[in-house]
């Protein structure tokens, strides 16, 4: 069957192509001051922050060489010739990456208790008080916005190195960022099953706990478990400034110039890094997966 195409007048044509020309002459003129814009304010910002090419490029081989000295054992072999000296110290170091991970879940379930406390008080739907939303949202900013490490340093401080400080610190931060996470899932909840109970003359408490946490629960659990993630390589770094954990370890390492030891346990971190991820992404997809069915 033949298809009837309908071929327009030369001079409507020619006005047709002509404003296509002129449009897409107006998008490349934007895209090429974007990009000079862009462009310009990288090289200020780099200025700003002194970034020195030549510096870089200069002592770019003392990076290459750390990296070749931590895969070297003292014998003068490379570590993966020798796991046995390589990972001499495995039993010491697995108790200390098991002090990090009681760190980063104790930390991240006190964090998570506070938020799931304070995040109702955040939302802006189901805060009962402007005035206690503005000063709930003022509190969990400031508890996010300082770094974790900071906190801990403050801690170590005021209650001695170890372990306490880091978890405090952790419990802080998380309290910060999953009270803002938690809240705006609060505020993305369905409002209608709230307006039913409280028509009934039900409390604010039962409007929460029957209307809103049925809905957030499911990304409640998702959320907490990707911020023990991010908590685990956060202790590990606490380790630093004293606050427990396998970071104490490194930091020895590091300092007296332990090159195998220092490949060892960033290994031993970086393996534990991997199956926490792996494991908690496959909750996540579970959780998600069982609430999709619903």
């Amino acid at each position: 069957m033949a298809t009837a195409i309908s071929i327009l007048p030369a001079q409507q044509l020619a006005v047709l192509n002509d404003a296509y020309r002129k449009a897409v002459a107006r998008k490349r003129l934007k895209m090429t001051i974007a990009a000079a814009v862009f462009c310009a304010a990288l090289l200020i910002a780099a200025i700003g922050a002194e970034v020195n090419l030549r510096t870089l490029f200069t002592y770019f081989g003392n990076f290459i060489s750390y990296f070749d000295r931590i895969l070297t054992l003292d014998s003068g072999a490379r570590v993966w010739t020798d796991p046995a000296e390589w990972f001499w110290g495995w039993k010491k170091w697995l108790r200390m990456l098991g002090e990090t991970l009681l760190i980063s879940y104790v930390g991240t379930l006190i964090g998570a208790v506070f938020a799931f406390a304070l995040n109702f008080f955040a939302a802006q739907n189901t805060s009962p008080s402007r005035w206690l939303r503005f000063a709930v949202r003022r509190l969990l900013e400031f508890a996010r916005t300082v770094p974790g490490i900071v906190f801990a340093l403050i801690f170590v401080i005021a209650f001695g190195l170890g372990p306490m400080a880091g978890v405090l610190a952790i419990a802080i931060h998380s309290t910060g960022a999953l009270g803002k996470l938690f809240a705006e899932i609060v505020e993305n909840a369905d409002m209608k099953p709230v307006e039913g109970i409280r028509s009934t003359g039900a409390s604010w408490l039962s409007c929460m706990r029957f209307a809103v946490l049925p809905q957030v629960v499911t990304g409640y659990a998702s959320y907490a478990l990707l911020r023990f993630e991010v908590n685990v390589r956060e202790a590990s770094v606490m380790g630093f400034v004293g606050a427990g954990g396998i970071g104490q370890e490194f930091v020895v390492a590091i300092r007296k110039f332990y090159y195998s030891d220092v490949s060892a346990i960033l290994v031993t971190i970086i393996v534990t890094v991997f199956i926490i991820d792996i494991s908690t992404g496959w909750l996540r997809s579970r959780l998600f997966g069982k609430e999709a069915r619903r």
